[in-house]
């Protein structure tokens, strides 16, 4: 069978599959409480996605890829190493704090699929840790950075820092404006890589 793609019903099954997934968890959401929330039949469903597993990767493709894209162009409008990291965690922090669904998704239940799903979902990551790294280059070539530092563990250090600040919140059943900490984590971060001359 053909596995078709794109179009209004494989977005509003992407969406279901985010509201579905958020309250039931990823091992509780079966294809058929997709397809009810969605609004088609089962059947459907496998005309878009082999499976669940192939539903949840593409559900993190589109969702992710337009994360991505979206912090991207907002970066690029930026020029000093400081706004440019100040951009990142304030878009990464707004994104997920207007779509609450899909901030219980990816901090919570696609931690808990198979190595496999997450060896995917990786993939997809690793377009968004390219953005941390271009951080990290032009702040070594800026001198805001130190130029020995180590680009892989400040990239850890960047993206544990903004992914661990946002689990918490959503740990905390989004009880405070997590938008409100960038500011706060963004002095964290650049303070500690800054470059001191001596």
């Amino acid at each position: 069978m053909t596995v078709k793609r794109k179009g209004p019903k494989y977005d509003k099954i992407i969406d279901a599959a985010v509201s579905v997934i958020a309250e039931h968890g990823y091992h509780q959401s079966q294809i058929s409480k997709i397809a009810r929330e969605a609004g088609v039949a089962d059947g459907t469903i496998y005309l878009y996605f082999k499976n669940k597993e192939d539903l949840l990767i593409s559900l993190f493709q589109e969702k992710m890829g337009h994360f991505i894209d979206t912090t991207k162009n907002e970066i690029e409008q930026k020029h000093s190493v400081e706004d440019k990291l100040l951009t990142l965690i304030e878009m990464h922090f707004k994104q997920l704090s207007v779509d609450h669904e899909l901030a219980i998704v990816t901090q919570l239940e696609l931690r808990q699929t198979n190595r496999a799903l997450r060896a995917k979902i990786g993939e997809v990551l690793m377009r968004y840790l390219d953005l941390v790294d271009e951080i990290i280059i032009n702040g070594i070539d800026q001198k805001v950075f130190h130029p020995d530092i180590d680009i892989r563990i400040v990239r850890q250090m960047i993206f544990g820092t903004i992914d661990e600040t946002t689990t918490s919140w959503v740990m905390n059943d989004h009880r405070y404006d997590l938008t409100a900490l960038a500011q706060s984590v963004h002095d964290l971060l650049i303070n500690g890589f800054r470059y001191r001359p001596s």
